[in-house]
This record gives C-alpha cells, sequence and structure tokens, in this order.
C-alpha cells in the first residue's frame, strides 16, 4: 500500500484486501475499528485502525512478494512460541 502513487490507488487497494479478507471468511469489522485522524488536507478524516492480532491478519493476506519475508518470520515467531508452549507442558508432566 505505501508504494502508490495516489492516495486513491492506496484506497483501492485497500479495499480489494478487504474484500478478499471478507472472502477468506475473516470478518473485518471486527479486526478493524474506524478513528478520526487528520488528513494531508487538514481535515478529520474516518481511518481504518486495528490492533496487533488484526495487523496482524491483515498481513497474512497480502499477496504481495514483498510481505513474504514478514510472513516467513511471523511463522518463525510462531513456531517458536509453540515449542515454548510444549516445552513447558512437559516440564510439568
Amino acid at each position: 500500500m505505501t508504494e502508490q502513487s495516489t492516495p486513491r490507488g492506496a484506497t483501492f487497494y485497500w479495499g480489494k484486501l478487504k474484500q478478499r479478507l471478507k472472502e477468506e471468511g475473516s470478518e473485518l469489522l471486527t479486526i478493524c475499528q474506524q478513528l478520526k485522524m487528520l488528513a494531508e488536507d487538514g481535515k478529520m478524516r474516518q481511518t481504518d485502525v486495528a490492533d496487533t492480532k488484526g495487523i496482524l491478519r491483515i498481513i497474512q493476506s497480502i499477496p504481495s512478494p514483498k510481505a513474504e519475508p514478514f510472513k516467513l518470520w511471523l511463522a518463525s515467531v510462531g513456531k517458536d512460541r509453540i515449542d515454548e508452549v510444549v516445552d513447558d507442558f512437559e516440564f510439568y508432566l
């Protein structure tokens, strides 16, 4: 989204991404909320915002090859965390 040449291009890309998430069964309304933020034109405009979990879910749906390194990192961190939980569980057995 950051490489869009115009704000309209970014808006279009975000719209397509939201559509893709909806088709995948993700309810964006539960991921994103609206927050008024100051826009470049000086006006307060409604902007989609999300918490950390929501942002990570959105990133998982980005089809760009540029998102792949981040997706791989997320998978690695997720695996490490699962391994920690399993190790902790086995320790208490």
